[in-house]
């Protein structure tokens, strides 16, 4: 299945380069007081609720995608887990250019670890990107992200792949500076996660798909999710080692070389084989 959230917070099914409202399947999700629980409701019964929305789609009205206006796919991520410097060509650039290490020294994922994003950072590609330090160099990065399914503690390698709901496109923005990473790239609107996300059992080998991104139609970043240095197994069980992974966690898997700035402006397309593209345009705050 391949699921959005468009307009009003609609949810829908998208079918080729079409989209079917499917609200009201999720009538039967719990309803919560406070405490509100700690996974995102749709994320954590996406299996239940499987079959009512395809039933739903049967006799929901069609509407072009070209007429909707998409949000984040995941509505409450509770956290992003984001891998940086994991293709070896960007550790390699990075390393070379004073505009992205920032007189910084450039550890390797082994050393640096993973690190956290403000979930009020996430957007989907129709709010765009807003651009707060337009005085400083501001960057994308094209990512695969990877929906969390179950709560994934301590998993194995072998594990892993079965904790996944499913997959989406993301833009991990930064601002380069000299403060530490997870500042700096938890702007408001610096992580675009969509334009929908497409369920773990249509990606058939997530270490095999191509992902690029252009701007204002200009070729930027080029390669395949084989090259990640730590690939999706590993990420997971090394990331749930830590901390508890739980439904609608997002983890962005690391960018490739050719991240480069952007401005207010500019549109930013994102493509990742198996799942489609978004464009989002980028604006002074």
């Amino acid at each position: 299945m391949r699921l959005c959230r468009f307009g009003d917070d609609r949810l829908g099914l998208v079918e080729g380069d079409i989209v079917r409202d499917v609200t009201a399947a999720l009538d039967v999700l719990p309803a919560h007081r406070y405490p509100l629980p700690k996974a995102d409701p749709l994320i954590a019964n996406l299996e239940r609720l499987r079959p009512r929305l395809l039933a739903a789609a049967k006799s929901a009205p069609a509407v072009p995608i070209r007429d909707l206006a998409f949000l984040s796919p995941v509505a409450n991520p509770g956290k992003i887990v984001a891998a940086p410097v994991n293709y070896k060509k960007h550790i390699d650039e990075a390393r070379v250019d004073p505009g992205i290490h920032y007189q910084k020294q450039i550890a390797t994922i082994e050393q640096a670890g993973l690190f956290l994003k403000a979930t009020s950072s996430v957007v989907g590609p129709s709010e765009g990107i807003a651009i707060r330090h337009g005085d400083r160099r501001n960057d994308h990065e094209v990512e695969l992200g990877v929906v969390i399914g179950k709560p994934a503690d301590r998993v194995s390698r072998d594990e892993a792949l079965g904790h996944i709901a499913a997959y989406c496109i993301g833009l991990d923005m930064t601002v380069r500076g000299p403060e530490d990473r997870s500042l700096r790239k938890s702007v408001d609107s610096y992580t675009v996660l969509g334009p929908w996300m497409v369920t773990a059992d249509e990606i058939a080998d997530p270490a095999n798909l191509d992902l690029s991104l252009t701007v204002n139609g200009e070729a930027r970043q080029s390669s395949n999710t084989r090259e990640l240095i730590f690939d999706i197994p590993k990420l997971i069980s090394w990331a749930s080692s830590f901390y508890t992974l739980m439904p609608g966690d997002v983890l962005l898997t690391g960018t490739p070389e050719g991240v480069g700035p952007v401005v207010p402006g500019d549109v930013i397309e994102a493509t990742v084989e198996g799942i489609g593209a978004m464009k989002v345009a980028v604006r002074a705050a």
